[in-house]
């Protein structure tokens, strides 16, 4: 039974819209005028990132003994590599994806993988389960189609707490090999939270997006630029946006609990850069938002091993394991707060 337009809609969380274009399921963590403002802003293929899905998934209970996926990934990104997770309770029952069966060396960030048709069939097991389909945050994909077994049922789950999340490219996902290992995606998890992510790879503090509508009110959000407005900015412009980017939060979402976390540990921290030293950038944010009532400060720089194991490119962007270390230090730490 191929499930609707409809029951894809009602089962997808993370999106702000599902859209059938030329027969496949879009999904869209951005809003249109969000995607508008990245489209003139358009700074270093920024505006291809937006059409990712970071932490968009499907999820939904069913008595269904087996599921069938189908769709369609384009490389849209500067990563190649991809995975469709699915998990039943909460536990994987299989993978789609395009690194399985090759050997990637320690540093695979950027190792190049084909995109293109995505076949999955998946067994589910017996009696009613919970199933999870997280969608990949490196590449664009387009749906096809979702089926079960002929005269099973689809029941929508919802979340309890809504989520909204500001970053870059760790944000993002860079450089998980599943996405259901991303922090963010943890995190949601860990706090019974739908996420809308709108982490978007090499981005700064940009004022503007903090204002632009979200039509939800929101529970949690975090915060985690710094990393590359140390190197791309001077230090008076990054407190410039920093204190505005924080201040536009807090007023627009005062019931929220807001996080602003500062920059994980990078292998060059010890370099010099058009902000000065790395210290400076966690000071600057912890500054800014010192005041606001409604906004917490996480020193997240210790959050992954100092390691370059723990990072899949040797120095910036976690791989899995160095994931793992960020999202249990960093929901130890909300946990302190919520």
């Amino acid at each position: 039974m191929k499930l609707t337009y409809e029951q894809i809609k009602n089962i997808t969380w993370g999106a702000d819209r599902v859209e059938l274009i030329d027969e496949y399921f879009r999904f869209f963590r951005f809003t249109k005028e969000q995607e508008l403002a990245y489209y003139y802003r358009s700074l270093g293929g920024r505006y291809k990132k937006v059409s990712l899905a970071p932490c968009v998934k499907l999820v939904f209970k069913t008595d269904s003994k087996n599921l069938w996926i189908r769709g369609v990934t384009d490389n849209t990104s500067t990563r190649n590599f991809y995975s469709i997770d699915v998990f039943a309770n909460g536990k994987p029952v299989g993978y789609i994806d395009n690194f399985s069966n090759t050997e990637l060396p320690e540093e695979y960030s950027s190792v190049s993988l084909p995109a293109g048709d995505v076949r999955g069939t998946f067994s589910l097991g017996e009696e009613e389960k919970t199933v999870t389909v997280y969608l990949p945050w490196s590449c664009k994909f387009m749906l096809s189609s979702l089926n079960i077994d002929e005269g099973a049922y689809v029941t929508p789950v919802r979340p309890e707490k809504h989520m909204l999340v500001f970053g870059d490219s760790i944000t993002q996902g860079y450089d998980c090999l599943r996405p259901s290992a991303h922090h963010i995606v943890r995190l949601g998890e860990a706090l019974s939270a739908e996420v809308k992510n709108k982490g978007v790879g090499g981005e700064i503090f940009w004022p503007e997006l903090a204002s632009l509508a979200e039509d939800a009110d929101f529970d949690y959000i975090t915060v985690a630029y710094g990393t590359n407005d140390w190197g791309s900015t001077d230090r008076a412009t990054l407190q410039k946006n920093c204190a505005e980017f924080y201040a536009t939060l807090s007023k627009k979402y005062p019931n929220a609990k807001i996080f602003a976390l500062g920059p994980i540990w990078r292998k060059n921290c010890n370099e010099i850069r058009s902000c000065g030293e790395f210290s400076n950038v966690i000071e600057d944010i912890k500054n800014c938002v010192r005041d606001l009532p409604n906004v917490t400060f996480i020193n997240c720089f210790d959050f992954v091993p100092h390691d370059s194991k723990y990072f899949a490119d040797l120095y910036l962007h976690p791989n899995d394991q160095g994931f793992d270390h960020y999202y249990k230090n960093l929901l130890a730490e909300i946990k302190k707060y919520i």
